[in-house]
Order: C-alpha cells, then structure tokens, then sequence
C-alpha cells in the first residue's frame, strides 16, 4: 500500500481557539473541511498520553515518530512520519513520544 501524508487542505474553516491537552503538551486545532468532514492539526510534545475516542480516528504521522497502545492490545507499535494508525470509535489509545515533535493529522468519521 502507498502511503502520502497531506501537506495541505484547500477550502477549509479553522477554529482559531487551541484545543491544548495536557498542559499544552498536546496542542491541536479542528478544521472543517468543505465536504463537512472534520480533522485536527496537532502537536504532541515528548511524554505519555491517552485519549478516548468516541468516533473512530485515524492519526497521520506527518513528522516526527511515536509509540502507540490501541485499547485491548498488549503491544506498543511504531510510527514515523509518513505512516498512519486507525483507532476505533468508543475506545481509547495510548501515545508515547520520547523525544522531538511528533505532528499529525486526526481525521474523524
């Protein structure tokens, strides 16, 4: 499978406020596209986090790399830049960044 990371969207509305997480370890902001399809640009800053999920989510990694824990599963996976993970809706993940910025794109629906 052929994989490219987004560099851009056209046509699309941003919120100007931050979502920020995790005393502005993660930091995020939603854009609606002109489909009406919604995703979030983010930044996630060393450390371990969790997420809940009430829609299923795919993360794009577009810089940077992570770890990441989907619920149920016992093993950590890898993810560098230019690679992506699904999580299922009602659920949750774990992230770990160790070093550096890990950046994404959060696509819901």
């Amino acid at each position: 499978m052929s994989y490219s990371a987004p560099e851009q969207f056209a046509n699309v509305t941003v919120a100007c406020k931050a979502n920020i997480y995790f005393d502005g370890k993660v930091v995020s902001h939603a854009l609606t596209l002109a489909d009406g399809s919604k995703k979030t640009l983010g930044l996630i800053f060393p450390g371990s986090f969790k997420f809940d999920t009430a829609a299923p989510e795919r993360m794009e990694i577009i810089a940077g790399e992570c770890r990441v824990r989907l619920a149920g599963q016992g093993d950590w996976i890898g993810f560098a830049a230019g690679t992506w993970f699904d999580v299922p809706g009602n659920s949750f993940f774990e992230i770990v960044v160790e070093s550096g910025i890990a950046e994404y794109v959060c696509s819901f629906g």
